[in-house]
C-alpha cells in the first residue's frame, strides 16, 4: 500500500496518478532464474592428424549483453515500463536500476532512505511524498510526520551529484535545506508543494549556496517569516534563474532587490509573486522580463498613492509586450479596473488561473471573450452560472477546469448548480479533468457530462451540504455517478458526494475498473457499498473515506487488495480497534495506524477508531511515531 522507490519521476499529467506497481526490493537478494543465454562451454572437434580439442566460445559474456541492455534501457521513461523491465530476471532488475536518474517516492514511509540509496546509486532527481491529501483539509493532526530530514542526509550520501527535488506534503526544516544546499553543488530544482516546517532563513541558504539553481518553486507551503531577506541573498552575477514561484509565502519582500534579480536573469521564464507586490511593481517587472511564459501578477492591486499630476502606468502595453505569455495566475487582491489590462495576452493563455480574484459573471466575460486556445481554467463560483456558460461558449478546447467556493459553508444557496455544469459539458468536449464544488445539482446534468464529455480522465464533484438529493427529483445521486463510471471508459480519479446509497457504490465497482484514486464523503448505505469498491476496483492505488457508515466488514472485504495499493484513509467512520487490529495480524506487511486528534483527552483505549491510515511498507512500522499515533 505504498509505491517504493522502484517508480521514477516522470512529468505525467496531473489529472492521473502514478499508474505502477513497484518490484519489490527483496528480489536483490532472492533466487531469481535468469532467462538470458549463459555462456557455452565450447564444441569439441578434432582435427584431422593431432585430434586437438577446440573449444568455440560464444563471443558475447553477460556482462557485454548488460552493457547493451543499459544502453537501451536509458531510452525508457515510463514508470509502468520500467518496473516492468526490472522484474524480467535478475540482470534485467539490476541493469534498470543502474540506469535509473529518477526515483520517484509515494509515500515516504513505503521504503527507508538507505534501502532506496543502496539499490539505486545513480540517480540525479527525486520525488518524495509525505502526507496523505486529506492532511490538506486539517483531517491530520498536525506534526504527524513526513520529515525530509532523515532523507536529505542518505541522498547527501549517496548522491552528491544530485540537481533535482520535489517533495510534496513534506515537513522541511531550515536545517533540511542547509544541508541540501551544502550537500549538492550542482543542484538545480527545488519545487516545495504543500510542505511546512521551513522559513525564509532556509530559503535565504538556498538562493546563497546553490550557484546553479534554475527552479524556486513554492505553492501552497506553509513558510515562516524569520525576518530574513532571503531574495537578496541569491548571486550577484547573472543567474541560471529559469523559474521563480513565491505566491504562498506571506511576508513582505525586498522589491528592489527582486527587480534587480529578474533584470539578471535573462533565462527567466516563470514568475509568480505574493500579494505584497503591487500593480506598479508587478509593471517594473514586467518591463524587465518580457520573455516570461508563466506569471503569477502577485496582488494586481496599488499600495503606491500617486501624487497629483503622476500619470498613470500603461499597463495594457506592459501585458501587450510579454507576447510569450501561455499562463497567469495571480489576482490576490484585485482591483477590478485594472483587469481589461491583461486582454492584449489572452488570446495567446493555455492556462489561466482566477481561483483567488473575486469576479462577477460580467467582469469575467470581459476577458474570457478572448481566450480561445485556453486548456486550463481555475475560477471561483463567484461568476456564477452564467460566467460558465460564457466559457462554454468560447473555450472549446479546454481540457481542466476547477470551480471553488467562495463560501463553502453548508445549507446555503451557491451561486453555481447543475445549470452551469451542464453548459460546460455542452461546449468544451474535450474536457479531461474537472473539479466542482456546488450546493445544488441534478442527475440529469452529471448524466450529460457523461454523455458529452467521456474522455474524462478525473471527475470531482463536491456538492457541499451533507447527503443532497437530486434538487429537482429528490432522488439519489447514484444514477448520475454511475453513468460516469459507465461512460467515461478513461477515469482514473473520482471524487463523489452528495446521498449516495450502496448502489452507486455498486455502479463503482462494476465499472470503474481503471479508476486509482478514490474519494469518498458523507455517502453510502452500509459496509456492503464499500465492499463493492474493494472487490471490484482492481486498479485502486488510493481511497479517502471520511464520514461514512462503513465498518470493520467493509474493512475486511480489501483483504486481497491492500497490498497493492498506495494507501487507505478512513476517518469519521465505525471501524473498531479490534477490527484494525485484525487486519495488522493478518497482514503483517501492512503498517495499520490508528490515531486521535492532539486535543482530544486520553482516556486509555477507546474502541471506536476516529482515524485510520494504512500503508505498505518495505520497512515496518516507523521510528517517529508521535504520541496521538498508535501501529497496531
Amino acid at each position: 500500500m505504498g509505491e517504493d522507490p522502484s517508480i521514477p519521476s516522470s512529468s505525467s499529467s496531473q489529472m492521473s496518478e502514478d499508474d505502477d506497481r513497484s518490484p519489490p526490493f527483496d528480489l536483490i537478494d532472492g533466487q531469481i532464474v535468469s532467462n538470458k543465454a549463459r555462456n557455452c562451454s565450447g564444441v569439441s572437434g578434432s582435427s584431422g592428424s593431432g585430434g586437438n580439442s577446440i573449444e568455440y566460445s560464444v563471443p558475447y559474456s553477460d556482462q557485454v549483453l548488460e552493457n547493451v541492455l543499459e544502453n537501451v534501457l536509458c531510452f525508457l521513461t515510463s514508470r509502468s515500463d520500467r518496473n516492468a523491465a526490472s522484474l524480467v530476471c535478475k540482470s534485467w532488475y539490476r541493469a534498470e536500476a543502474l540506469t535509473r536518474s529518477e526515483l520517484f517516492i509515494g509515500n515516504c514511509y513505503a521504503v527507508s532512505p538507505r534501502r532506496a540509496t543502496a539499490r539505486f546509486t545513480r540517480v540525479r532527481a527525486v520525488t518524495i511524498k509525505g502526507k496523505p491529501r486529506f492532511a490538506d483539509f486539517n483531517l491530520m493532526p498536525a506534526h504527524w510526520g513526513a520529515h525530509l530530514a532523515p532523507w536529505v542526509s542518505s541522498m547527501a550520501k549517496a548522491y552528491p551529484w544530485l540537481e533535482k527535488l520535489f517533495l510534496k506534503r513534506m515537513s522541511v526544516t531550515d536545517d533540511d535545506l542547509a544541508l541540501l544546499a551544502e550537500s549538492f553543488p550542482g543542484f538545480k530544482e527545488l519545487v516545495l508543494v504543500c510542505c511546512d516546517g521551513f522559513g525564509t532563513s532556509g530559503l535565504a541558504v538556498v538562493a546563497s549556496k546553490c550557484r546553479q539553481l534554475r527552479v524556486l518553486d513554492l505553492t501552497e507551503s506553509d513558510v515562516m517569516d524569520d525576518d530574513v531577506d532571503w531574495i537578496c541573498c541569491f548571486p550577484e552575477s547573472q543567474t541560471c534563474l529559469e523559474s521563480l514561484m513565491f505566491e504562498c509565502v506571506e511576508c513582505l519582500i525586498n522589491f528592489e532587490a527582486l527587480e534587480k534579480l529578474v533584470a539578471r536573469s535573462p533565462s527567466l521564464k516563470k514568475l509568480s509573486l505574493n500579494r505584497f507586490v503591487s500593480i506598479g511593481q508587478l509593471y517594473r517587472l514586467m518591463v524587465r522580463a518580457p520573455q516570461l511564459t508563466h506569471l503569477g501578477t502577485g496582488s494586481f492591486n496599488t499600495s503606491e498613492v500617486m501624487a497629483q499630476g503622476d500619470q498613470e502606468l500603461d499597463y495594457r502595453s506592459a501585458f501587450a509586450a510579454c507576447k510569450s505569455l501561455v499562463y497567469l495566475s495571480g489576482f490576490r487582491e484585485i482591483l477590478l479596473d485594472y483587469l481589461p489590462a491583461i486582454s492584449p495576452v489572452c488570446g495567446n493563455l493555455t492556462t489561466l488561473n482566477f481561483s483567488y480574484a473575486n469576479i462577477n459573471a460580467e467582469q469575467l466575460k470581459s476577458v474570457i471573450c478572448h481566450c480561445h486556445k485556453l486548456q486550463t481554467f481555475w475560477v471561483l463560483d463567484s461568476i456564477c452560472d452564467e460566467g460558465l456558460k460564457a466559457v462554454a461558449r468560447t473555450c472549446k478546447d479546454l481540457r481542466e477546469l476547477r470551480v471553488f467556493p467562495v463560501n463553502a459553508q453548508e445549507d446555503i444557496e451557491g451561486p453555481v448548480s447543475e445549470v452551469g455544469l451542464q453548459a460546460i459539458s455542452e461546449g468544451c468536449r474535450k474536457l479531461r479533468s474537472i473539479l466542482y464544488f456546488c450546493q445544488r445539482m441534478t442527475n440529469a446534468a452529471v448524466i450529460a457530462m457523461s454523455k458529452n464529455c467521456p474522455d474524462l480522465v478525473v471527475f470531482r464533484l463536491c456538492i457541499m451540504g451533507r447527503h443532497r438529493p437530486d434538487h429537482v427529483t429528490s432522488e439519489s445521486m447514484d444514477e448520475g455517478f454511475g453513468a460516469i463510471v459507465m461512460n467515461c471508459k478513461k477515469l482514473t480519479r473520482l471524487a463523489v458526494s452528495g446521498l449516495l446509497t450502496d448502489g452507486a457504490f455498486s455502479y463503482i465497482g462494476k465499472y470503474g475498473k481503471l479508476v486509482r484514486t478514490l474519494s469518498v464523503a458523507f455517502a453510502g448505505d452500509s459496509d456492503t457499498g464499500l465492499k463493492h469498491v474493494l472487490e471490484g476496483c482492481s486498479n485502486l492505488q488510493k481511497l479517502e473515506i471520511r464520514d461514512s457508515p462503513f465498518g470493520d466488514t467493509a474493512l475486511r472485504s480489501g483483504l486481497h487488495h491492500y497490498y497493492n495499493m498506495r494507501f487507505l484513509w478512513m476517518s469519521s467512520c465505525t471501524l473498531t480497534r479490534q477490527g484494525c487490529r485484525e487486519i495488522a495480524r493478518e497482514l503483517p506487511g501492512l503498517v495499520v495506524e490508528v490515531m486521535k486528534n492532539e486535543q482530544e483527552e486520553d482516556t486509555g483505549e477507546p474502541e471506536n477508531v476516529d482515524i485510520l491510515y494504512m500503508y505498505r511498507s518495505l520497512e515496518g512500522a516507523r521510528d517517529d511515531i508521535p504520541k496521538f499515533v498508535e501501529i497496531l
